[in-house]
């Protein structure tokens, strides 16, 4: 039969493999995270592209989004971060003529561009002609999906001056008299989630020069 200085024994030895196990684990784990944090040491470029007619000269970690870099780095906080995966266009910014969701793109992929966000359509005392339709005709109502919104429909009637035809009617004639149907289809990328769909198509009819 077993006294209590075995009982004794028996803790002083479970705790001993304890503190052993422990120790042997930890140690390896410390020496991998400091593996995993030199390994994921940022690798820093220079980008150089021309935001809303301003050179702008950057040092960025190469994973470093366009977005990110507009918002983080220039300050430029209009162009909005939603999704994070190109699937609410609240990002969207006009990169040489073209519009593009920023949160999908590489800043280091964009040296020497020619970059508009909404910052740089207009001011609040110079409106852009799409930016005050906007408010015409209540073009939102939240606001927070408006600038990507306002900077895709400038793009989209640049798109119909330059003839470029959609998946929907294919038709390079057909570009100069879009239908409703067409312009929500080229808009479709752009989501709001208030829902103002309807204000924003006569806002840009407006501007396209056709009565709303």
């Amino acid at each position: 039969m077993h006294g209590p200085n075995h009982l004794e024994l028996n803790r002083r030895e479970l705790m001993a493999a304890t503190a052993a196990s422990v120790a042997a684990t930890t140690i390896p784990m410390a020496a991998f995270a400091q593996t995993r944090e030199g390994a994921d040491a940022p690798v820093v470029s220079k980008v150089s592209f021309t935001v809303n007619g301003e050179r702008r000269d950057l040092d960025l970690d190469l994973r470093t989004t366009l977005l990110d870099a507009l918002r983080e780095h220039l300050k430029l906080s209009g162009t909005k971060k939603g999704c994070d995966h190109g699937q609410c266009g609240a990002c969207t910014v006009i990169v040489e003529g073209r519009r593009m969701n920023s949160c999908l793109s590489l800043a280091v992929m964009h040296e020497g561009d020619e970059i508009t966000t909404i910052e740089g359509l207009g001011t609040p005392d110079n409106l852009h002609p799409m930016q005050a339709a906007f408010v015409k005709h209540d073009g939102y109502q939240c606001g927070y999906c408006t600038p990507g919104q306002i900077c895709s429909a400038v793009s989209v009637l640049g798109e119909i001056r330059d003839g470029i035809p959609s998946h929907v009617s294919g038709d390079l004639n057909a570009a100069p008299d879009l239908s409703e149907t067409e312009m929500r289809e080229r808009m479709s990328g752009n989501i709001c989630r208030c829902g103002a769909y309807s204000n924003i198509v006569e806002a840009m009819t407006e501007v396209a020069g056709r009565p709303a």
